[in-house]
């Protein structure tokens, strides 16, 4: 059996913030969107059908668990999720926080500008942030 790596585009784009059971999460590395990516720790696994239905129903929860803490801890106008896949085969959901005054509003983030890396206050103010509210099923990374 294959051994689960990080695909490498998603390892350059982002974050590692800490791990739930199943999924690795990450945050985006644009300070332009609070926007998070949970994939799962699974080899070979690029849609949500060729997860065990174990997988799948702990994969909701963790979903759903991302999508209600983050919309109350940034005030969201609305909770963006996505699985696309067409760049980066591998599973992983988007959860990215939107608001109605936020640069891509209302179209989709992607490209919509040019990402701006979280500066180093900026990721440590957003780690401390999101400590206050992940306190379920969560280890934050070292």
């Amino acid at each position: 059996m294959d051994e689960y790596q990080l695909d490498p585009q998603l390892s350059r784009d982002t974050l590692r913030v800490g791990e739930f059971p199943l999924c690795s999460l990450l945050l985006m590395n644009d300070n332009h969107y609070p926007w998070f990516i949970l994939v799962p720790r699974r080899a070979g696994v690029q849609e949500i059908y060729q997860l065990a239905e174990e997988d799948r129903q702990q994969l909701l929860w963790e979903s759903c668990y991302v999508s209600e803490k983050l919309k109350d801890l940034y005030s969201a106008d609305k909770m963006n999720l996505a699985a696309l896949g067409n760049m980066v085969p591998q599973l992983h959901l988007h959860h990215v926080v939107r608001y109605k005054t936020d640069a891509a509003w209302p179209a989709p983030v992607w490209g919509a500008v040019k990402a701006t890396p979280y500066t180093e206050q900026q990721l440590a103010e957003t780690m401390q942030r999101l400590k206050l509210v992940f306190t379920d099923q969560f280890e934050f990374a070292g």
